[in-house]
């Protein structure tokens, strides 16, 4: 099939058009920059320059494209300097990212896929009070209402992610690595609390077999380990053979602030993923500590 991912640079996106690539179909990627990122095997895919909260993904420019995986929607991270928050993220995400739906839907794409997050179907009771994850509701919500007969869309709903795309760097594990290794001044504890966890693998894999087997309309909540945080953040201190055991702390630690924990430090978001919808999209699980340990050798 000819693949369209949109926020095919970054990490998630960038990992799922290379699996999909893999799988032999013919995969094009799209970012606001200039090209794919260099010293990367993205730079091998086509690629198709937009912004889609600008509106640049139009009919005529998705015409082609058989199926289109949306690797894009906005968090905190990309609310841009001076704009207000509550206010760019209806933009891109309650009003933008379904329009981009619709666009595809006149475009004769015949299959979509929407990555979300987790915390509107795991943790309902967090969307009365949280911005950003009424933002994501609506995304999830909205672009599944532009399916039609003859245009399915589905959604991806993923929880905490971990892995690495091959030289792509990474804000988050990057500087996770050199913690672990003591090249960071940053005491060594993990805060309270936890979450579920799952490698970019599985979420690839997922995302391959929601493309092929997900029922129209649905949203499917995937996932892999619940994890504490200790549990978590000892996986990269043991991946570099630190022999350190992490103590627990009722504390903010700098590189997971208390901001990214939208349950709030000390509380715990714990889920089995359906174990049919599991089988029916075809991922892997238990793979999180394989991925902390491609992190370490890819940044170490």
């Amino acid at each position: 099939m000819k693949v369209l991912v949109v926020g095919g640079t970054g990490a998630l996106g960038g990992h799922a058009a290379l699996h999909l690539a893999a799988k032999g179909h013919d995969v094009t990627i799209s970012g606001r920059g200039g090209s794919a990122p260099a010293g990367t095997p993205l730079t091998g895919l086509g690629y198709l320059r937009g912004d889609y909260v600008a509106g640049d993904f139009t009919p005529e420019r998705l015409s082609g494209f058989d199926w289109v995986v949306f690797a894009a929607g906005n968090d905190p991270r990309h609310v841009p300097q001076g704009e207000d928050f509550a206010a760019w993220l209806h933009r891109a995400n309650h009003v933008a990212l379904p329009a981009f739906f619709a666009a595809a839907r006149e475009a004769g794409v015949k299959r979509a896929i929407q990555l979300g997050s987790f915390y509107p179907q795991a943790a309902p009771e967090l969307v009365a009070g949280n911005v950003y994850i009424q933002s994501r509701l609506a995304a999830c919500e909205g672009a599944r209402a532009e399916g039609r007969p003859g245009f399915d869309v589905i959604s991806v709903n993923a929880p905490f992610m971990v892995g690495t795309v091959p030289g792509l760097p990474s804000a988050i594990f990057g500087p996770y690595v050199q913690w672990a290794k003591g090249n960071i001044p940053i005491p060594h504890f993990a805060p309270t609390g936890g979450t579920n966890f799952m490698s970019f693998r599985s979420l690839s894999e997922a995302i391959e077999g929601a493309l092929l087997r997900g029922e129209p309309g649905k949203a499917y909540l995937v996932g892999d380990e619940n994890l504490s945080f200790r549990q978590y953040f000892q996986l990269f201190f043991d991946a570099v053979n630190s022999g350190e055991t992490l103590e627990e702390r009722d504390e903010e630690l700098p590189l997971l602030p208390d901001v990214a924990i939208p349950q709030g430090r000390g509380n715990f978001i714990a889920y089995q993923p359906d174990a049919a919808e599991t089988a029916l999209l075809g991922y892997r699980r238990n793979d999180v500590a394989a991925a902390v340990g491609e992190i370490v050798q890819q940044f170490g």
